[in-house]
């Protein structure tokens, strides 16, 4: 269909959170217009996906755009998130999301939004660069004439079991299904076998256990055993303080006694800061996985955990895995849960010629990491910072795999707080930003509460060694 131009400051490429986070900030900001291009009918990106019992594992108060908060900030009275803050459901995230763009970007004025629209590859052209996108419903093409950025956030995409099938054969009188089909069971089985570890693995765990499955009628593959995040230590608000900065203190000092990066996890896992699932089994994987404590009481409660690597082929009569076999029967549900979550295709500067990329400048919070880079760059054009400055601003940190990236990402992170510790603009930010939900607190409890200024001295006396320390094991590992 024939071609249409429109011009912008910033191409939007995803109306995913990362996206959002993006323009939220782009909006509140500056005085730019940009164009949002998704592929989607609504906003919100793998959420549009999600299955049905899908919560937030990390707390509404810090999720989402920084702008509009999410949630009722409250404390759950029960279940196993008691005691915690709230963590949204994903219909509540996905009308959130919805509320973003209707209530905030689009009554700007200066956000065009594209639903149903596919980018195109973009392509040379006169010494400069076309920008296409098609729309999926009328098929037609628009050119997109960019005065200032793309912002690409393609390169922290969310894969999800619903949108991507199993990567191995299934034989055909079997019945493997992604977690998203459980609330539609209308019969029992006598056996049901998670395939995954991950945060949709644990899920369909504790939805099994919730519904009265018992948890001898589980058989949970789990390819490789992670480390994990306690969520008590990672709470906002004033009442949590306290163990969030105690929490983030402990690891430091920690890694000031640990004589090597592998006795560091261990000496975490001692101190409260790590958690695992057996704890005769050392793990082999790290992703930033949160969980409380009261959950991980209910999944031990699976006493049929195999642990021979991924599965490679489920046939009749049996699971093939990559260290072994195990049995299998045709009356049983195989549940899909090992979708990679994250499709990374490694670190790239951020701030790039005409092109931003965003990327983790904090550890396991894609949100924040967003939102701070889209203030920076609205400080390259009021403060003259070109694309190097910037991404001494915006040190990437890298998305986690192996446990020793708890060192490699944490070593990054605190060379990135130093930096922005340093530019007066960048503080006053942070310390004002909802998704940070820690640096405003801190600063302004700090000046009366005796036990943050203990915590404050603890901080100030490891921080420096501590870095130096995480930098020397990240180069070695």
């Amino acid at each position: 269909m024939t071609d249409q131009t429109i011009e912008t400051d910033y191409l939007i490429i995803g109306a995913g959170a990362g996206g959002l986070c993006v323009a939220d900030v782009l909006v509140t900001e500056s005085d730019a217009s940009m164009l949002i291009v998704d592929r989607h009918d609504l906003p919100g990106g793998h959420w549009n996906h999600a299955y049905p019992f899908v919560r937030l594992h990390q707390p509404s108060a810090t999720y989402g755009v920084n702008s509009l908060p999410l949630g009722q900030d409250r404390i759950d009275p029960d279940g196993l998130n008691r005691g915690l803050c709230e963590l949204a459901t994903g219909p509540e995230v996905l009308a959130y999301f919805d509320r973003v763009m209707r209530s905030q970007l689009l009554p700007s004025g200066r956000v065009d939004y594209r639903p149903m629209s596919d980018y195109l590859d973009p392509e040379p052209a006169g010494g400069r660069t076309v920008h296409r996108f098609r729309s999926r419903v009328t098929g037609l093409v628009q050119t997109v004439a960019v005065r200032k950025k793309v912002v690409d956030t393609r390169l922290g995409n969310v894969m999800v079991p619903a949108t991507h099938p199993v990567e191995f054969p299934v034989a055909p009188e079997l019945s493997c299904v992604p977690l998203n089909a459980l609330p539609q069971l209308n019969r029992p089985y006598p056996r049901y076998v998670v395939i995954g570890a991950g945060k949709t693995g644990v899920d369909a765990c504790l939805w099994l256990l919730a519904h009265g499955i018992d948890p001898d009628a589980i058989r949970w593959i789990v390819p490789r055993d992670a480390w994990l995040q306690d969520r008590a230590n990672v709470q906002p608000g004033d009442a949590f303080l306290a163990r969030t900065f105690g929490s983030f203190v402990t690891q430091m000092e920690t890694v000031l006694q640990a004589d090597s990066a592998s006795e560091l996890l261990l000496r975490l896992e001692a101190a409260g800061q790590l958690l695992r699932l057996d704890p005769d089994v050392l793990p082999t994987m790290y992703r930033c996985a949160t969980i409380s404590r009261d959950e991980l009481a209910q999944l031990r409660r699976i006493r049929d955990v195999v642990r021979l690597g991924r599965v490679t082929a489920i046939e009749a009569g049996r699971i093939v895995l990559e260290h072994g076999t195990v049995p299998a029967e045709a009356d049983w549900l195989y549940v899909h849960c090992s979708a990679v979550p994250f499709q990374s295709q490694g670190p790239e500067p951020i701030f790039q010629h005409g092109r931003i990329a965003p990327q983790l400048v904090r550890n396991c919070q894609p949100m924040f990491s967003a939102a701070l880079i889209a203030f920076v760059e609205t400080l390259g054009d009021k403060e003259g910072l070109d694309d190097a400055a910037m991404n001494r601003l915006c040190q990437v940190v890298p998305l986690p795999e192996r446990p020793h990236d708890w060192i490699r990402m944490q070593a990054v992170v605190m060379l990135n707080q130093y930096h922005w510790s340093q530019h007066a603009g960048i503080r006053q930010w942070i310390e004002h930003a909802r998704l940070d939900g820690f640096a405003g607190r801190l600063h302004r409890l700090g000046k009366t509460d005796p036990v943050i200024q203990a915590l404050a001295q603890r901080f100030k006396a490891a921080a420096v060694p501590a870095t130096m320390r995480l930098q020397q094991w990240a180069r070695a590992t």
